[in-house]
């Protein structure tokens, strides 16, 4: 049992690590000299989508390691299960993330 959660440290501290790293290669370069609001908006709507894409997959890789691992723990499977729920949910805020911009964009008329 206490290998299966040091392992799970482990491997949850790498999985950080590789999502932290992949935040930061494959978000956009941001330019001081953007020519427009409309070119503004479009670049913040490619982040936050990137951004909560990339925490919901962190959630969902570590809920289903924690599923895996849980050995029939009643607690850790519970853990497991909010940190999925917390995946989806992440993923339902990504795909509104461009809707919500729309939506400022339309209201000050851009």
């Amino acid at each position: 049992m206490q290998l299966a959660i040091r392992l799970g440290i482990r491997v949850t501290g790498r999985a950080v690590l590789v999502a932290a790293l992949l935040l930061v290669l494959t978000t956009s370069q941001a330019y001081a000299a953007t020519p427009d609001l409309q070119t503004v908006l479009g670049n913040l709507r490619l982040f936050i989508v990137g951004v909560l894409a990339t925490v919901a997959t962190l959630f969902l890789s570590i809920g289903g390691l924690i599923y895996i691992t849980a050995a029939g723990n009643p607690r850790r499977v519970e853990q497991a299960k909010e940190a999925i729920r917390s995946a989806v949910i992440g993923y339902v805020f990504a795909g509104l993330a461009p809707l919500v911009i729309t939506i400022v964009e339309k209201i000050t008329g851009i």
